[in-house]
């Protein structure tokens, strides 16, 4: 990450994570499961804000190369954390779901890397990424996938999972209780981040 990012990462100043064509590396599922994160961090926001504000920390620190695998059910803020990403790297606004495109690129406006912001929803295995050619543009952008667990991971040897919840903020004993159905802005989310790969072996974990 950058020299001294609010996230509270550091980086070499190298050019990125490696990149490997998807036919070349595939991640089965149970290669997925042994694999271990380099770290893994936890961050609360107490609404949309907060998501968006944590997002534009975080995007301090990433530079072109970086792939983030975003998670979450319906309303958990995915797309609101994507606009915080684009805020922190000084893309051009205007980020919205990708749903119906597939792929969005929003171009840098203070000489950054761009922003590759991708649905995955609909693509049924890591074969079909070949067909929206995210290889080309992988290594000079910043690119976000939601929805691409289990799918994206051929692509880069190094990545960020990031899985949003949101909370009713209901408590069952020690469990708290996660509702999706609901999209109050307000409602608390919680953060969780993996580091994967030898782009973030040497990076300090994310604080909250």
């Amino acid at each position: 990450m950058a020299s001294e990012p609010a996230a509270g990462a550091e980086h070499d100043g190298g050019t990125g994570a490696g990149v490997a064509r998807a036919g070349d590396a595939r991640a089965g599922e149970q290669g997925l499961l042994r694999e271990r994160p380099a770290w893994t961090a936890e961050v609360r926001a107490d609404d949309a804000e907060a998501t968006r504000a944590f997002a534009a920390r975080l995007a301090a620190g990433l530079r072109a190369g970086d792939l983030l695998v975003l998670s979450g059910e319906l309303g958990a803020g995915k797309t609101t954390f994507t606009q915080g990403l684009g805020e922190g790297l000084g893309v051009r606004p205007g980020i919205i779901s990708p749903t119906f495109v597939l792929v969005r690129i929003h171009p840098s406006l203070v000489g950054g890397p761009d922003l590759v912001h991708v649905d995955a929803y609909r693509l049924d295995s890591a074969g079909e990424l070949d067909d929206i050619d995210l290889e080309s543009t992988l290594a000079t952008s910043v690119t976000v996938v939601e929805w691409g667990r289990g799918k994206v991971e051929p692509l880069s040897d190094s990545r960020l999972d990031i899985t949003l919840l949101r909370a009713t903020g209901e408590q069952a004993g020690d469990e708290l209780v996660f509702d999706f159905e609901e999209t109050d802005a307000a409602d608390p989310r919680t953060i969780r981040i993996e580091a994967y790969g030898p782009r973030w072996q040497d990076v300090r974990p994310i604080q909250p």
